[in-house]
């Protein structure tokens, strides 16, 4: 079984649902529901730091990354998620430099909630349509003229590219990315062994 390399970014005052999420969705994926505990999921999810210190989360959650941005191997999929810490974060020249590198060398892109805007810093979403955390639609809009903001969407998908609105978006997000790489029918099963409603309505929940 191929097994997609699939990264997500995390740093201080990353929320933690936004990486969690994702993170939830890709490790529980199985082809073959009847082998859950026999087989191993598709996508083999880590998560990428700057350093490989303790990164302290939103609410002081303490996360340790398999990966710097030095010995992070190549990666099919990329999830930048989102939180307070992108204030910070959209300054930092090594973190969005390694985002704009790496955006360009995935097969899938995605963000979470104010994620996106670490890729509209890192210019990866010029041209494209893209989304952010209903609280930061006016920021995105402000901050990236290049970008068509969606407001209306939970998860905006343009090409290559999935952005989601907030924190449980990434969820929803994550999904989708399940069901390009194995099938809706693998998505809507992954769904149900979480207990989660699989997103047929995109329209924002807000």
């Amino acid at each position: 079984m191929k097994r997609y390399q699939a990264g997500i970014l995390i740093f201080p005052d990353v929320e933690v649902l936004d990486f969690a999420g994702p993170f939830e969705v890709f490790s529980v994926t199985r082809l073959n529901e009847e082998r859950r505990r026999e087989e191993p999921s598709p996508f083999d999810v880590k998560l990428i730091a700057e350093n490989l210190e303790p990164v302290v989360a939103s609410g002081g959650l303490r996360v340790l990354a398999d990966y710097d941005f030095n010995n992070c191997p190549p990666l099919e999929i990329l999830v930048v998620p989102g939180g307070w810490g992108t204030r910070t974060q959209i300054e930092n020249k090594q973190l969005i430099d390694w985002i704009a590198k790496v955006g360009k060398e995935v097969e899938t892109l995605t963000s979470v909630c104010t994620g996106s805007m670490l890729l509209g810093r890192a210019r990866l979403l010029d041209g494209l349509r893209a989304t952010t955390h209903w609280r930061a639609l006016d920021w995105m809009r402000d901050s990236f003229p290049e970008v068509t903001v969606e407001s209306e969407l939970h998860v905006v998908e343009h090409g290559r590219v999935l952005t989601s609105a907030g924190i449980s978006a990434g969820i929803d997000m994550a999904l989708r990315v399940v069901a390009r790489y194995c099938g809706e029918t693998v998505a809507r099963a992954t769904a149900r062994h979480m207990e989660y409603p699989f997103p047929d309505n995109n329209a924002r929940r807000i």
